[in-house]
């Protein structure tokens, strides 16, 4: 067969639809913390109707529930780490900070398996 023949493949992050239009799909990172390893979880909201007892009505009655993210609060960060002499750019919670604040940069780090 001799070589073999390299397949074209479409630049990262865009696409062709049937009709020849060309979209450009967004490349944004997973919300996940580096460190603690936070993520987005699903769960429910409660749905109340009606008015409060107190407030002059008969009182409030639960209708249904709808389902709902918890996002983890994250930051993107420069971390020093005095033992390497440079900066770290991490994506991090705001309890990830902590840990960094507790436990030093470059121990955290390195448990993370980041440096």
């Amino acid at each position: 067969m001799g070589k073999s023949a390299e397949i074209a493949r479409p630049e990262a992050g865009s696409y062709t639809t049937r009709l020849g239009i060309k979209f450009q799909r967004s490349l944004t990172m997973a919300r996940v913390c580096k460190i603690t390893g936070a993520k987005v979880t699903s769960g429910r909201k409660i749905h109340r109707s009606g008015k409060a007892k107190k407030k002059g009505g008969i009182g409030r009655h639960v209708t249904k529930t709808v389902k709902r993210q918890f996002k983890p609060n994250l930051r993107q960060k420069r971390v020093w780490v005095p033992e390497l002499g440079r900066y770290v750019r991490v994506k991090v919670s705001a309890r990830g900070l902590k840990t960094i604040d507790k436990n030093g940069a470059y121990k955290t780090l390195k448990t993370a398996g980041l440096i």
